[in-house]
Formats: structure tokens, C-alpha cells, sequence
């Protein structure tokens, strides 16, 4: 069970890569670098590039839950941060821009710190049912988080708001694999009638702001930036829910507990000079570079 789950959420991680390059092609040509409003948004549906992502991350999100119905939160989670390096490639590939060495350091830092948090908090992993009581709670501080971010986006632009909303969006994602697993393992316990409508509708709810968020951040900034934002602390959130109100992972402190925080930290750096060293943050910085090349190569001719 545990090997399929972990096939399962590497496929669903390589077409989350495939998706969001797609729905981000399909986001920049109807905004043209102009934030998405409604109007874009509804001339989404008539875009087959992002119609096309859309398909893509539908499948993904089919592979994930059957995933997490076979295998704990702190197994699968981790897993999506695949979809980083797998998508900065196909974006450096149709940019035709190559990401320089730090960039590339930030993006083997952000899996790797979130691969350590995550092995670790998974090495004790086990199936439990999850209290209404706690899950209402991580609901809370979820929708408290998705909320600060969303107003920092709102009140930012470019790779910050991009940052922002991707961030905001990966925290409201962590809460869905949680909500996720308590739907799917309660349904196999105890059927239909068991399911608990807060974890049914705060899924709906959370899952479409999730979505919101990363279409606005594929119109203000790179889909590298946000699938790393994403899937950086996507896994955090949920492994954190999982670990500290949801009792799926004992006995995580010492040296583990160390462990987790050295993780998490190394994410977030590498998220960080993901960011500012990523080629478009370097092209708006220096917004003559590209004539300057030109003159460059004109004078050689």
C-alpha cells in the first residue's frame, strides 16, 4: 500500500510540474503582465493551453487523493516538492533563459531542506482518525495564515505579490491533504455516513482559494516561483498539522525536532534567493539588459 501511495504522489507531483507550466502560458497570455481580474479569469475557460493545465492538474489532484487514502499525511506530502526542479526546467526551457548557479542552488536547497522535514517527521508515521475538535482548530489557523497573505498580496506587485499569493496558496494546499486524508480514511472506517461535513466543506472552500491564489500569482510573476512558494510550504503545513494537533507522527522531538526546524529553515532560504535571483527578477532589475545585449552583439558585427 505504502509503495503504491508513493507512486501515486510522484506521478501526481510530475503532472503538478506539467500543469501549472501550462496554466501559467495560459494566465500570462490573457493578462499580458497585467494583474488577473474577472474578466480574465472568465476568458480562462476559453484558453486551450490553460484548459489544457487545467486537465493536467485534475489528474494530479485524482492521484494525490489516492495517495493520501492509502498512506499518512507526514508519507505523501513531501513528495509534491518534486514538482519544483521539474518545473523550473520546463520554464527555463521555453524562456530560453538559463537559471544561474545560485538560482539553482536555491531550488536543490528548497527540496532538500523540505525532503529532510519531511523524512524525518515521516519516519514514524501512522494512520489515525482526526478529532473534529482538532481539525476545526488547524482550520482556523489556516484560514488565519491564507488571510495575511492574502492581504500582503494585495497590497504588493510583481515577485512579491507573486511570493505572497503563491505562499498563501501552498499554506491553504497543505490544509486540503490534510482534509483529504480525514475524508478518505473515515470513509474506509466508517462509510458515507461517517464523513464529517466541516472537513467536506472547509475542503470545497479551502481547495478554491488555494486555486484563486495561484492564478493570481501565475499573473504577477514565473510558475517556478510559484510551485516552489507552493510546494515548499505545502508539506510544511500538513506535516505540521499532522505532527502537532493530529497525533499522526510520535515522538518527533531531540534531535528530530532539531532536524525539523534545520529543514524548514533551508526551505525557506532557498525559496527566498529563489526569488531574487530567478532570471525575471534579474531582467526587471536591470530592465536595459536585453537592448544592452543587442548593442552588444551589433558592435560585434
Amino acid at each position: 500500500m505504502i509503495a503504491l501511495a508513493i507512486l501515486f504522489a510522484v506521478l501526481g507531483a510530475v503532472c503538478s510540474a506539467v500543469g501549472a507550466h501550462l496554466q501559467h502560458k495560459g494566465v500570462q497570455a490573457e493578462t499580458k503582465d497585467a494583474d488577473l481580474r474577472l474578466r480574465g479569469a472568465a476568458a480562462l475557460v476559453h484558453n486551450r493551453t490553460w484548459l489544457a493545465g487545467f486537465a493536467v492538474l485534475f489528474a494530479c489532484a485524482v492521484l494525490q487523493i489516492l495517495a493520501l487514502a492509502l498512506a499518512p499525511v507526514t508519507i505523501v506530502a513531501p513528495i509534491v516538492v518534486l514538482a519544483l526542479p521539474a518545473v523550473a526546467v520546463l520554464n527555463a526551457r521555453s524562456s530560453g533563459e538559463r537559471l544561474d548557479r545560485t538560482a539553482t542552488v536555491a531550488i536543490g536547497a528548497s527540496t532538500l531542506g523540505v525532503a529532510l522535514f519531511v523524512s524525518l517527521a515521516s519516519s514514524r508515521a501512522t494512520a489515525v482518525h482526526f478529532p473534529s475538535s482538532a481539525v476545526l482548530l488547524a482550520c482556523q489557523i489556516v484560514a488565519g495564515a491564507v488571510l495575511l497573505f492574502g492581504v500582503i498580496g494585495a497590497l504588493s506587485h510583481g515577485l512579491a505579490r507573486c511570493v505572497a499569493l503563491a505562499t498563501g496558496a501552498g499554506a491553504a494546499y497543505g490544509l486540503v491533504s490534510v482534509l483529504v486524508r480525514d475524508v478518505t480514511y473515515t470513509f474506509q472506517l466508517e462509510g458515507v455516513r461517517g464523513i464529517p461535513p466541516l472537513s467536506v466543506t472547509a475542503l470545497v472552500l479551502t481547495f478554491a482559494v488555494g486555486s484563486w491564489f495561484i492564478q493570481l500569482a501565475y499573473a504577477s510573476g514565473p510558475p517556478d516561483i510559484v510551485v516552489g512558494c507552493q510546494t515548499v510550504l505545502s508539506p510544511l503545513v500538513a506535516t505540521a498539522i499532522a505532527i502537532g494537533l493530529l497525533d499522526e507522527t510520535a515522538n518527533a522531538g531531540g534531535l528530530t525536532g532539531v532536524g525539523l526546524v534545520a529543514g524548514a529553515a533551508v526551505a525557506v532560504v532557498g525559496v527566498a534567493l529563489l526569488a531574487r535571483h530567478h532570471p525575471e527578477a534579474t531582467s526587471r532589475a536591470t530592465p536595459h539588459s536585453a537592448e544592452r545585449r543587442l548593442f552588444r552583439a551589433t558592435s560585434r558585427r
